[in-house]
């Protein structure tokens, strides 16, 4: 993998609420145009991290760069055109057609009260081709499936026609179906048109299996980096999750593959 090149990076990083700090003093690099995961307990500063890279919060110290500069130095409309968000549950304006909102993704480009181009529509339209809503472009986005909303909300963030995408939990509360069908379409976006994604996801089993690169976090700290295979193995595991596994090679793919050691592991030992 060609690490010589990075966009997107976090400078000794702190942030956090109310002057209480959740990330500590965090240097990363995120690899231009491949899937990025941020893996970590609950609570261990993963949204955090993603919404200092949005710019949707101020560091406390250090700094997000983006293209060589402080992003604090951007303008909103700037970064909007390089960096598409899909934040954690996103609520969805009600009755809003799926056109309608994935339209929205459009705002960094218009000026105030006008009306969409021909080059908007045509943005608005590929992005819906590509994530397959076209043929849903006039429902009601409340009244669509998890996985169809999901759709609409990952073409709205393709609509901004942005060369970096970062997502927090997009996969969340969805079924296995459509977390792979999820998947599969931004691993095809990151293939056709090399997107760089940035992203956070909670089975480990999936990040090993669609992750170029990982980083794995335990309280506010970065404590490891790289590959899946670099990344997840049963010593990480046992640091970051408390978790003692086992860790295999994915019979289908290759990549790592852990079965976690739980009471029935230990019963078994016991009276074997």
């Amino acid at each position: 993998m060609n690490m010589n090149t990075h966009r997107l990076k976090a400078d000794h990083l702190t942030a956090g609420y109310d002057k209480k700090m959740i990330i500590n003093d965090i240097h990363i690099q995120i690899p231009d145009h491949k899937i990025s995961i941020i893996i970590g307990a609950n609570a261990c500063g993963k949204s955090t991290l993603l919404k200092s890279f949005a710019r949707l919060l101020k560091p406390e110290y250090g700094d997000i760069v983006l293209d060589g500069k402080k992003i604090s130095t951007l303008s909103t409309k700037q970064v909007a055109r390089t960096i598409g968000l899909l934040p954690q549950s996103p609520v969805v304006p009600e009755g809003i057609k799926v056109f309608d909102l994935v339209s929205r993704g459009r705002y960094p480009y218009q000026s105030f009260g006008k009306s969409n181009t021909k080059e908007d529509f045509i943005a608005v339209e590929k992005a819906m081709d590509v994530m397959g809503i076209t043929k849903i472009a006039n429902e009601n986005t409340d009244e669509l499936s998890g996985g169809q909303r999901q759709r609409v909300w990952i073409a709205m963030a393709l609509a901004q026609q942005t060369d970096i995408l970062i997502l927090d939990e997009p996969t969340t509360f969805l079924d296995i179906t459509y977390q792979v069908e999820i998947l599969d379409l931004l691993t095809d976006l990151n293939k056709k048109m090399g997107t760089t994604i940035l992203m956070v996801l909670h089975d480990i089993n999936l990040t090993a299996r669609y992750a170029d690169y990982l980083f794995a976090m335990k309280d506010g700290k970065l404590v490891a980096s790289g590959t899946p295979h670099e990344v997840i193995t049963e010593n990480t595991m046992k640091e970051v999750f408390a978790l003692s596994c086992e860790v295999i090679t994915d019979p289908l793919t290759g990549s790592p593959l852990i079965l976690p050691k739980g009471r029935h592991h230990l019963f078994t030992k016991s009276h074997g």
